[in-house]
């Protein structure tokens, strides 16, 4: 049983459904459709969306993740960029976030095309920041989309070193996602380009752990953190393991301040896009207030 301060509030009202519109007119997909997110009804209520690129199958099958996996997605539509970025105008963006399913049978695994996305927001009138959250490109597959110019790269290692086999699929790894993160903060075209990365507790890992983990995402360079309580989308998913307090969410962004990052989103419903124009304030040391564990909660 799901303990009280776990709320989603369904969507209401209008501006979700001009959102939804939209993204149903331009042939767009989101990460909050597919993946299930819990802030949905917060998020498109105040006319904001995380885009989700490169169709809608991933390739591979982690173990805590609802959207639909198969051996190869669909076939990529040319036109996404330009209609990413006329969406975001419509809508209103000044911060957009991307993020893509993994494409595992493309040559390139989509950077490329990841990369235009960001290009074709780069090319409109309006200065749109982006963040790009995504796979885990290294090497050139990264440098095309640092090339582009996004203003946050994030890559989210998901869960502690020890679980990453029970959560993620084979293909990804613990020092895969380092590697990532890395290489992304060494080569930020951007000025004061910001690295990203989410983990979502309640998976069975340990205190030490989680600490342990905050310590090698700082040794990689990483300045923003996010933490999420672990919501089981379906049955086809692990189960939850633990469900965090507030109070515990609370004392892990003390933590992970202390540390040096940033930032700290840290929250039972946070999740990578959650606040996320917020949490780049906040790293680049503007005044904005942090979100705690009981600002986070919406009934």
């Amino acid at each position: 049983m799901k303990p009280e301060w776990i709320r989603v509030r369904a969507p209401a009202g209008g501006a979700w459904k001009h959102v939804d519109a939209v993204l149903e007119r331009r042939g767009l997909h989101t990460v909050c459709d597919e993946a299930r997110c819990p802030n949905k009804g917060e998020c498109w209520g105040r006319g904001t969306a995380t885009f989700m690129i490169l169709g809608d199958i991933c390739t591979r099958g982690c173990r805590f993740c609802a959207v639909t996996t198969q051996k190869e997605g669909r076939p990529v539509n040319a036109e996404e960029g330009k209609e990413l970025a006329l969406a975001a105008e419509e809508l209103n963006l000044d911060y957009v976030v991307l993020t893509s399913v993994d494409r595992d049978d493309l040559a390139d695994r989509g950077s490329r095309h990841f990369a235009a996305c960001v290009q074709s927001l780069r090319e409109r009138g309006r200065a749109f920041k982006i963040e790009a959250l995504i796979p885990d490109y290294y090497g050139g597959e990264l440098a095309a989309v640092l090339d582009a110019g996004p203003d946050v790269i994030a890559h989210n290692v998901e869960t502690v070193r020890s679980l990453q086999p029970a959560v993620r699929d084979g293909r990804a790894s613990f020092d895969k996602s380092l590697r990532t993160l890395r290489e992304a903060k060494e080569g930020c075209r951007a000025p004061d380009g910001r690295t990203k990365t989410s983990l979502l507790l309640g998976l069975g890992e340990t205190r030490d752990e989680v600490l342990a983990c905050m310590d090698e995402l700082r040794g990689a360079g990483v300045d923003i953190l996010v933490m999420g309580q672990y919501l089981r989308p379906s049955k086809r998913q692990l189960p939850v393991s633990a469900y965090m307090s507030p109070e515990e969410f609370d004392r892990y962004r003390g933590e992970a301040l202390a540390r040096g990052f940033a930032s700290v989103i840290s929250a039972p419903l946070a999740r990578t896009s959650y606040h996320a124009r917020q949490s780049y304030d906040e790293s680049a040391g503007e005044k904005a207030p942090p979100v705690g564990a009981a600002e986070c909660s919406v009934s």
